[in-house]
């Protein structure tokens, strides 16, 4: 079982930086994709970035390609995602997953098998 503990959220300004941490447990973690997906209040839960096993391999939902950056650090069971030129629309709980085999592109939360329990981000304008 895998259990996955997402830390690092919290207030910021619209343009500042926030680095969100998941650290695993459980499991062997570089055998996992790990995903990073957000819920805003009233919508939908969404993808946000995903990395597999191998660290080049990753994957960005257009909204935040070009602002967030996931890496993951295996030897300390560690996912991060850097959160820069943040925007009040990122305001979210953020959550990590984990899925040893995806399907896809990684992109929809039925591909992964594990999840945290989430970390609220606020942007405020």
């Amino acid at each position: 079982q895998v259990q996955l503990v997402e830390s690092g959220g919290g207030l910021v300004q619209a343009g500042g930086s926030l680095r969100l941490a998941c650290a695993a447990s459980g499991g062997t973690f570089n055998n996992y994709a790990m995903g990073w997906f957000r819920q805003a209040p009233g919508k939908e839960r969404e993808f946000v970035a995903r990395i597999k096993w191998s660290a080049y391999s990753t994957y960005y939902a257009d909204s935040v390609k070009g602002r967030f950056a996931i890496s993951r650090d295996n030897a300390k069971n560690t996912v991060y995602l850097q959160m820069n030129s943040l925007k009040p629309e990122d305001t979210a709980v953020y959550y990590c997953a984990s899925g040893r085999f995806l399907r896809g592109l990684g992109t929809q939360g039925n591909e992964y098998d594990y999840w945290g329990q989430g970390t609220q981000v606020t942007v405020s304008s």
